[in-house]
């Protein structure tokens, strides 16, 4: 396959990844194939609608290294779905009547790009996959090679997603800060609301990095300086049944030993009960061009902090939620080697011609290759039965009860 134009595009929510995935295939393309122009759609598929584009030129490749030190996108990101037209109309992307896979394709095409590298998450990439299909179906072949950006560490059946390591480990980080709230007064209960719309991979894996920071720590007893104090006292995730009851009855004792009780939460647990309490009330939940819930408007964490701060005996409430700060950061060092090896053989399956996610299969003996789009799906649920989070409930005295999927 001879290819002369490459784009590139990122999309959806923000992870601590793509400015250096950007980076990363900039670098590969110069690296092996310098002659092949770049073009990179400002703000993903609202760029691509919009025929808003920049060109790579001769200094951004020379200093394309940079952007392996930021997070965010310097390309920009938003959610449009090209399959919901009526949402494009009403942003002023396209015109009534106007398809927009159409007018993406059509764009497309007048750029002569023969090679699409997409940046996100499921939504991202099946939307690729839509865009891909439509124009093999109107003689237009396009390579599409996506890379899978999630904090959520949900895609299936991708092992481990872009970001989501260096995510974990930034909430951690705002944890510490958070968690030294509980002697700001007495009977503190404090909620650290953890993003995750259907996993609770992240919110897990933040908890145990934070515990591993305790594990470094040293200890004042005698002040009053203690791990206990310090500690996650409950992950809620929505995989697990949460029987609010019980947990208040066992977070009260540690409530009144200690005086005060920490929460690590996914906004995801617990969402389905919420949606109908307020669908219930007549009120109406609103959604994103994805029909997904819009959790900030519903509020989790408030939501599981009043329940919890009566039944506790709380005198004092906070609540924060950890995601914007961990998601626009850049990577570390794991997720930069997961990027170089990604991004590396994304270029490599470009010039072959060969379209897909580039992800570790774990349908596959865990194999990195181009996955192919029809088996690329969101949602996945993060496995609570792995010893080392069945181990960390256990040392918190915790149940760990599988959710009913029913």
């Amino acid at each position: 396959m001879s290819v002369r134009r490459v784009a590139l595009l990122t999309a959806g929510g923000f992870a601590p990844c793509l400015s250096s995935a950007v980076g990363g295939l900039i670098e590969r393309y110069t690296e092996i194939a310098p002659e092949i122009e770049i073009i990179a759609y400002q703000h993903g598929y609202h760029g691509l609608l919009r025929g808003d584009k920049v060109v790579v030129d001769a200094e951004a490749r020379a200093k394309a290294g940079v952007l392996h030190r930021f997070g965010g996108s310097p390309i920009g990101n938003s959610r449009v779905k090209l399959t919901n037209a009526k949402d494009c109309v009403k942003r002023g992307l396209v015109q009534e009547g106007q398809d927009p896979l159409h007018v993406a394709a059509e764009q497309l095409k007048a750029d002569g790009v023969d090679v699409l590298h997409t940046i996100g998450g499921d939504d991202t990439n099946t939307t690729a996959a839509d865009l891909a299909a439509y124009l093999h179906e109107n003689g237009y072949e396009l390579t599409v090679v996506g890379l899978p950006k999630t904090i959520d560490n949900d895609v299936v059946p991708i092992k481990q997603s872009l970001g989501a390591w260096t995510a974990a480990e930034e909430a951690a980080g705002f944890a510490a800060n958070i968690v030294g709230e509980h002697r700001s007064g007495p009977r503190m209960l404090i909620v650290h609301e953890v993003m995750g719309r259907h996993c609770g991979w992240l919110t897990a894996a933040a908890a145990a990095e934070y515990r591993k920071w305790l594990d470094r720590q040293e200890w004042v007893p005698s002040l009053g300086l203690t791990r206990e104090r310090w500690d996650v006292h409950a992950v809620f995730v929505p995989e697990l049944a949460l029987d609010i009851d019980a947990e208040a009855a066992r977070l009260r004792t540690i409530m009144d030993e200690q005086g005060n009780v920490t929460i690590f939460l996914s906004e995801g647990a617990g969402m389905h009960e919420i949606v109908a309490q307020v669908e219930a009330s007549g009120e109406t939940v609103e959604r994103d061009p994805f029909g997904h819930v819009k959790l900030d408007t519903i509020n989790p964490g408030q939501w599981f902090a009043k329940q919890f701060a009566e039944k506790l005996g709380a005198e004092k409430v906070m609540v924060q939620k950890s995601g914007y700060y961990s998601r626009a950061a850049a990577a570390n060092a794991e997720d930069l080697r997961l990027i170089k090896s990604m991004t590396d053989l994304a270029v490599e399956c470009a010039l072959r011609g060969e379209s897909g996610v580039i992800g570790h299969d774990e349908e596959d003996g865990d194999r990195l290759k181009a996955i192919a789009f029809p088996r690329i799906a969101g949602g996945k649920a993060f496995d609570v039965s792995q010893p080392w989070f069945v181990a960390m409930l256990e040392d918190l005295g915790q149940s760990a009860v599988p959710a009913s999927t029913s």
